[in-house]
């Protein structure tokens, strides 16, 4: 299933993503409507990014999240098939600050070609909603949300 942010957050661990993701957005100067949710397992994000990335003048791009490999920069295709992801931020965890995600982004929208990785981490199983909460949840209590 997928929902827009017009969409209400059934469940406490949708809710929290909805607020991480409002804290990312508003870190890259974009609003929340530019994101989508898919709530099936694996939970994941898309966020339309405005301008384009160095090496690829002619594709629109996207800032991808799930709940196992964390937040990747992807590109359109064309042909409407599936995104073709360029890099993965990495790090510790799939929640880290919203200063560091946007951080990657604009090295990355720079031409920066060591920032992230291009292998995808794996920072938990795919668990959809049941323990999603609690992850999101620590990230906020660290950073007083």
């Amino acid at each position: 299933m997928t929902a827009s942010l017009l969409a209400p957050a059934r469940h406490p661990a949708l809710a929290a993503l909805w607020d991480y993701l409002a804290e990312v957005t508003d870190a890259l100067g974009i609003g929340p409507e530019s994101c989508v949710v898919d709530h099936d397992s694996p939970v994941s994000a898309y966020v339309a990014l405005d301008g384009r990335l160095p090496g690829h003048p002619d594709r629109d791009v996207a800032l991808l999240w799930d709940e196992v490999h964390g937040w990747a920069i992807a590109i359109e295709t064309h042909s409407g098939e599936d995104l073709i992801v360029v890099c993965y931020l990495g790090g510790k965890t799939i929640a880290p600050t919203a200063a560091r995600v946007a951080r990657f982004v604009q090295a990355l929208r720079s031409g920066d070609r060591y920032v992230g990785q291009l292998e995808p981490p794996s920072h938990r199983g795919a668990t959809g909603h049941a323990d999603l909460e609690l992850v999101l949840g620590r990230r906020t209590r660290k950073t007083g949300r």
